[in-house]
């Protein structure tokens, strides 16, 4: 079986842009949440995201294509160079049609779509842009990343809500060990922090509204919690077969051992309050990767910051880690990050990856009391603490019952 390895991280995110930053505010227990900037928020419910702040993206995207592609896109390109350079990878010497994309985002261009709708209804159907459809549709970000680098491998999308790019590194993960690519650029993108898209989920009650105090409002396990703070960014990972990886004499982060998945089939937004769902896709990637119970030393949890998921996710741990779930870390990236939809299992790989590399467990930003309602025996850090990672395991758990989890081992 081939081993598929991490050997880049490219981030654009709330807390900072490329690696060295982003892990600095992750050591800091920096917040990216504050109130939202440039857009008229003014009668929504919630006011507070966590943006991407003084983005230019002429400095990824050819200043003549700017207007011609969507932010989420452009988050993509983004993050595909800063992993690509991470990497060290010289795509020149590299034989591209053995590299393939897999980047990949829950809404796609979404700020597209409100522009033209509004365009439409206020001047008519003729003054909607031609490029109206290949700057909305989801698969731009993987599309327009392999032109840009001439990458003639496998390039798909997978939408699976907020479970989304976990799928895409697991897929991708795949692909390299069944000998589609040797080396796959994989994450996801989102920017739909927009009044169209603040206004869908906070109607839906879903989005916390501690507008007052931004920076505690994502509170995963508290007692607290109120509702996820919705975030924008775009992270992509360089996978590679362990020995292309090896040959060139890449930095490798850690190993993607494996990928489970499961489906609630119970609610359209709503989680398995048992938690059926949590477990078996753990219980399969750690199947999978041949690995038991004794040896996870840390999890990163999907930790929303919402009532109903933090509460069964917090059970389903539990219930499949028994007597032994004292012993491991829990923390939620989220809880400085917010969340980032389609990109937000890609943001938590990349944070798994350097804390295994460093062996460093980052601390979970506002947890002051767990939820009363549950006998809580989760180890949830309140400080960042050095420990032994030898496994690790990060959850995903998308709107329609889709859940994902990844394996991660440490490369010695």
């Amino acid at each position: 079986m081939k081993r598929v390895v991490v050997t880049g991280v490219g981030l654009l995110t709330p807390i900072g842009t490329g690696r060295e930053e982003f892990w600095n505010s992750l050591m800091e227990g920096k917040s990216g949440v504050s109130t939202i900037e440039g857009y008229d928020i003014s009668g929504l419910k919630a006011t507070i995201g966590a943006q991407i702040k003084n983005f230019d993206p002429n400095k990824y995207v050819d200043p003549k294509e700017v207007s011609r592609t969507d932010p989420v896109t452009q988050y993509a390109i983004a993050a595909a160079d800063l992993a690509v350079e991470d990497s060290g990878i010289d795509f020149a010497s590299t034989d591209r049609d053995r590299v393939g994309t897999l980047i990949s985002t829950g809404i796609g261009g979404l700020q597209t779509i409100e522009k033209n709708i509004l365009v439409m209804a206020d001047k008519g159907a003729r003054r909607v842009s031609p490029l109206f459809i290949p700057m909305m549709i989801a698969n731009m970000p993987s599309a327009q990343v392999s032109i840009k680098y001439g990458l003639r491998g496998p390039s798909s999308n997978v939408v699976t809500a907020c479970a989304t790019s976990n799928y895409a590194v697991g897929e991708a993960a795949e692909m390299i060990k069944r000998g589609d690519a040797d080396i796959m650029l994989a994450g996801g993108a989102e920017a739909s922090l927009i009044p169209l898209g603040i206004a869908g989920f906070a109607n839906m009650r879903a989005l916390s509204t501690r507008n007052d105090e931004p920076e505690k409002a994502s509170r995963p396990f508290d007692k607290d919690r109120d509702g996820f703070v919705m975030g924008e960014g775009g992270v992509v990972l360089v996978l590679e077969e362990f020995e292309t990886a090896k040959a060139r004499g890449a930095n490798v982060y850690c190993e993607v051992l494996s990928v489970g998945y499961s489906t609630d089939a119970y609610h359209i937004t709503a989680p398995d309050p048992e938690g059926w769902g949590a477990i078996k896709c753990m219980s399969v990637a750690m199947e999978k990767a041949g690995i038991t119970l004794d040896q996870i030393d840390y999890i990163n949890a999907h930790g929303t910051s919402t009532p109903l998921n933090d509460k069964g996710e917090a059970i389903a741990i539990m219930k499949f880690f028994g007597d032994k779930v004292s012993r491991v870390s829990v923390n939620s990236t989220k809880s400085m990050v917010g969340h980032l939809l389609g990109a937000a299992g890609a943001v938590e790989a990349a944070a798994v990856a350097l804390q295994i590399k460093n062996q460093t467990v980052h601390r979970s930003l506002n947890f002051n009391e767990p939820d009363p309602d549950i006998d809580f025996k989760l180890n949830i850090p309140k400080n960042t603490e050095k420990r032994e990672i030898r496994y690790a395991l990060s959850n995903s758990f998308g709107f329609g019952g889709h859940n994902c989890t990844l394996a991660f081992g440490r490369v010695d």
